[in-house]
């Protein structure tokens, strides 16, 4: 069991680790040895979704994609996807189209993580996300600098014969874009074999809200609360509280949690499965919007002018054990925590957290302070936000 006893570890995005572009390969398990030689069994990271240009890893292209500017381009040379002759000032985006071509092409020596099986593996186990996600991108590209609303009619509505012909004429791009999500997932996965050789678990962060313009929300729009057009009719964020005197307007579009219910919550079942397969524990960061979360009119540009509206609550994290009853989640359960979020918490015996940094407001019942910790809780110095 993962809380069966106490542990120490380091929150550490991937992007911080000491290397060049790409840290799935050597910098990460040199950050693994580290954590191995110090006593610690626990390394967190942010959300590793592909970012927007604003590189935010909290507002991401997909819920289940990884980034693959994590990709370790070195490790591809020892399966010959890339070679010593490549031109000097190839980029990035030109050297993994290279490599996805020599891969599609069968000019490459397998090994016992990248070969054919293994691709048609990945492909049938991720077809729920995976071919969406890959023509998103590509129609995205065509159009970069409008969010998918304003694409053409038959690509923003899903007009099956348009996304056909589009996949037809934009095969190539599209194939390097699951080729990207492969070698990611093959990357990831030698990543946690060895952090488990070494003692070493992946703890993972999930954004209880997605960004707008990401595949999630155009492959399903029906899931979420949007207009005829695709454009939200009313946004997360939060009332004012110690984080911001006037609240905060996130602008991500809000579920349509009856209609996630009709199918038991199929899409965050899902998404939940995608994460387990990085990380052998998860947060779920802004746990209270299960509980309840605030909605702001999408044309209110002031989130003091929101409402609170109840969530799926007990409902939802019930269907998540059924489904999933050896995942490991742990409730961000910071800023605003009203008594019913944190009845939520304890009837699903979730840990929560601390940060040592909230402690000193001169309240000698903040829950922060170090004798007021909780046996559950999971104990901070500071978190991304401090």
């Amino acid at each position: 069991m993962v809380f069966a006893r106490r542990r120490a570890g380091v929150l550490l995005h991937p992007t911080a680790l000491n290397g060049d572009y790409g840290k799935l390969g050597h910098a990460a398990r040199q950050f693994v040895d580290f954590l191995q030689q110090a006593g610690m069994s626990v390394w967190q990271t942010l959300p590793t979704g592909p970012t927007h240009s604003n590189l935010s890893p909290y507002q991401t292209l997909s819920a289940h994609a990884g980034n693959p500017e994590f990709i370790d381009l070195q490790e591809l040379f020892s399966t010959d996807l890339l070679s010593h002759q490549e031109p000097a000032d190839a980029t990035r985006a030109e050297l993994l189209s290279r490599a996805a071509a020599r891969f599609q092409a069968g000019e490459y020596t397998p090994d016992s993580s990248i070969n054919h099986n293994q691709w048609q593996h990945f492909l049938a186990a991720h077809r729920n996300w995976l071919d969406d996600f890959a023509l998103f991108m590509v129609i995205r590209d065509r159009y970069p600098d409008i969010s998918w609303p304003d694409w053409p009619e038959p690509l923003r509505c899903r007009e099956q014969g348009a996304l056909a012909e589009y996949r037809h004429q934009h095969h190539d791009a599209i194939e390097q874009i699951r080729f990207e999500q492969f070698i990611f997932h093959c990357q990831w996965s030698s990543l946690r074999r060895y952090a488990h050789d070494h003692g070493v678990l992946l703890f993972g962060d999930i954004p209880i809200f997605v960004a707008h313009d990401s595949a999630d929300v155009w492959a399903n729009p029906q899931l979420f609360k949007l207009d005829a057009n695709g454009h939200p009719t009313v946004v997360a964020g939060v009332p004012p509280d110690y984080f911001s005197e006037h609240g905060q307007h996130w602008g991500n579009p809000l579920y349509d949690w009856n209609a996630m219910a009709h199918d038991h919550y199929r899409w965050w079942l899902e998404r939940l499965a995608s994460q387990r397969e990085q990380f052998d524990l998860l947060r779920i960061d802004h746990f209270r919007g299960l509980q309840a979360f605030w909605e702001i009119p999408a044309e209110d540009p002031q989130p003091v002018n929101g409402y609170w509206v109840p969530g799926p609550g007990g409902d939802f994290l019930q269907a998540c054990l059924e489904e999933l009853p050896d995942l490991p989640l742990v409730a961000e359960n910071l800023g605003l925590i009203s008594e019913d979020v944190e009845q939520l918490r304890h009837r699903f015996r979730l840990p929560g957290m601390a940060v040592m940094q909230f402690g000193f407001d001169g309240s000698p019942d903040n829950p922060h302070l170090l004798h007021n910790h909780r046996r559950e809780d999971l104990v901070y110095t500071g978190t991304h936000d401090n």
